[in-house]
């Protein structure tokens, strides 16, 4: 089969679906999603870096605006771990804005009136891109376990072929944050010169002891729940929904600081006058934690969550150049600007100068700001002006270099 982009003509769910509704409708995003949908046959196979070859499979995408003449407008925005493609537009199964609304859209920083926007789920996702919950085309069940493990760059891969397939051949821009700065990193390595422009935002070459740390709680909560069924909860007709939940809280607890924890919720208790003296949600934090992680198990994936953070794991940008970060970038053209928060404990300030001193030791154009916020790893996603007055800075010179208007 050639590939083809299928767009559907369904409408989305109502977002005041009950959560088992909502369930239904995410697991039928993964094969039949409420985007465009590009499908690669047997003839254009996905080799990973593990040597297993991904064949047939198929990319869920979004994109805002519109490609130019010359198509040279393209913005490619790249997602996050609990991340989507459905960046700028009502996400499909929760009815809740797009992830990204803050920076993508009309007269926003990634201006959708100039630009053509491209957002894509990464492979190993939920939302439209083949992953664990997809149905396996040798079974006609879903992978569940049988799906092969994943790398940032074989995500990458698999987004380069969606740019091919829309017949772009260089990219404006590549911007993410979190694990998305991740693949905007991958992009600069394995594709140099397809990308005009780079912004990593609150990312890091490679992920950190600490935060392989936390996945792997996260993954052993998921794992430790009797319903997920050594991953063939969906083919037995059972959900993991308490150990996801327990991951996401933790994972959540890390996209935030103290300082926003306090301000936000401080030690107030929840819909009561005093404590109870049980294990209920005494206080506002507990309530709000339960709540973001009941949340996530209605749209995503367990198994994803399995795949996606041991991709971020095994990430080291340095690892196939002898462990020296800077010879991954020698000879880039590509122009950088990289952005850190001061209260992103997860991905540090630290993290963002490693990756500018090494692309200072390769002599590529780089700039670097660090910005001042108590709100966090999140903090990207948020209401940052200042964050929002950079990336329009940025990617305005950018495009005025290539004669972009």
């Amino acid at each position: 089969m050639s590939d083809t982009t299928v767009t559907p003509e369904i409408s989305a769910p109502d977002a005041a679906l009950d959560s088992s509704r909502l369930v239904e409708a995410a697991r039928g995003e993964a094969d039949h999603p409420h985007s465009a949908l590009v499908r690669f046959g047997a003839e254009r196979p996905l080799t990973l870096d593990s040597g297993a070859v991904l064949t047939p499979f198929q990319i869920g995408y979004q994109t805002y605006g519109t490609l130019n003449a010359a198509r040279s407008n393209a913005i490619l925005v790249c997602h996050a771990l609990s991340g989507d493609q459905h960046a700028a537009n009502v996400h499909p199964v929760t009815g809740k804005p797009g992830w990204w609304e803050t920076l993508v859209g009309p007269g926003k920083p990634v201006d959708t009136d100039r630009f053509f926007v491209i957002s894509s789920n990464v492979i190993g996702g939920c939302l439209g891109s083949t992953g664990p919950s997809s149905t396996n085309p040798a079974t006609g069940q879903p992978y569940g376990l049988d799906f092969p493990v994943l790398t940032i760059a074989d995500m990458v891969r698999a987004q380069a072929m969606l740019v091919d397939h829309l017949g772009i051949d260089r990219l404006l821009a590549v911007v993410g944050g979190s694990m998305g700065g991740m693949q905007v990193l991958q992009w600069t390595v394995s594709y140099p010169e397809r990308v005009v422009a780079a912004m990593p935002i609150a990312t890091a070459a490679r992920h950190s002891a600490q935060n392989i740390a936390f996945h792997e709680v996260g993954r052993q909560a998921v794992m430790a729940d009797p319903d997920w069924r050594a991953g063939r909860y969906l083919a037995e007709g059972t959900s993991p929904r308490r150990g996801l939940a327990v991951a996401r809280m933790a994972a959540h607890i890390t996209y935030m600081s103290d300082s926003s924890l306090h301000r936000k919720f401080g030690r107030n208790l929840q819909d009561r006058a005093g404590r109870t003296f049980s294990f209920d949600a005494d206080f506002q934090v507990e309530s709000y934690l339960r709540h973001q992680g009941e949340a996530f198990v209605d749209r995503f994936d367990a198994n994803s969550y399995l795949y996606v953070t041991r991709a971020m794991d095994y990430f080291d940008l340095a690892s196939d150049y002898g462990g020296v970060l800077a010879n991954a970038f020698k000879g880039t053209k590509t122009r950088f600007c990289l952005v850190s928060f001061t209260s992103d404990w997860l991905f540090t300030t630290a993290d963002s100068r490693a990756v500018v001193h090494a692309l200072n030791a390769a002599g590529a154009p780089v700039s670097f700001a660090e910005i001042e916020s108590d709100k966090g790893h999140d903090a990207f996603l948020l209401d940052e002006p200042e964050f929002f007055a950079i990336a329009r800075g940025f990617i305005d010179s950018a495009a005025r270099t290539i004669g972009v208007n």
